[in-house]
């Protein structure tokens, strides 16, 4: 059922204004009509509303993904170019010192001024991951390490790729001290 409120006439702001209002019922709530005043203080906050600045807001998010991923460029290259890794195994240890790096930034609390500034900028990359997680182990260490820590910072989708990627470097590290030791 429609519902149609058409005010002729009221004044605001020194002019004369037609109003009109349209809606939809809602099954389970009740609609009502709204006044003149409900009307007048609608288009009046409305105006006062701020602007989404859009633009900026995707610029900054471009810039400082484009940022994360431009280190984690640089780290890949001087993996290869310094500790012998090919292009396929320098994605692993990598992943894991961008994640260390936005862990350790999550900690100290400067991750979270980061993201607001660039906003999904910082959510995209596998840095994003990393800082959902810790924060999660932050707010819920007070519940104790096993149920709060441990229970909640694995609820989200992406730990699953943040834990293997981690494991893997470690795995990596192991592997290259043994071989570097002499054995196998």
């Amino acid at each position: 059922m429609k519902i149609r409120i058409i005010c002729n006439n009221i004044v605001y702001g020194g002019r004369k204004k037609n109003i009109r209002i349209e809606g939809v019922k809602m099954s389970n709530k009740k609609t009502r009509e709204l006044t003149p005043i409900q009307i007048k203080y609608k288009d009046i906050a409305k105006g006062k509303e701020p602007k989404r600045p859009v633009v900026s807001n995707c610029i900054r998010a471009f810039l400082v993904g484009g940022i994360i991923c431009t280190l984690g460029q640089g780290l890949q290259w001087m993996f290869i170019n310094y500790f012998n890794f090919t292009e396929k195994t320098a994605s692993s240890p990598t992943s894991a010192v961008l994640i260390i790096l936005s862990v350790l930034l999550t900690g100290f609390g400067i991750y979270d001024h980061i993201a607001q500034w660039a906003g999904a900028g910082t959510a995209i990359p596998v840095t994003g991951f990393a800082n959902s997680i810790a924060s999660a182990a932050i707010e819920h260490k007070s519940e104790g390490y096993v149920l709060g820590v441990g229970g909640n910072m694995f609820k989200l989708a992406g730990s699953v790729i943040v834990f293997g990627a981690f494991s893997a470097f470690v795995v990596a590290v192991i592997k290259i001290t043994i071989k570097w030791i002499g054995g196998y």
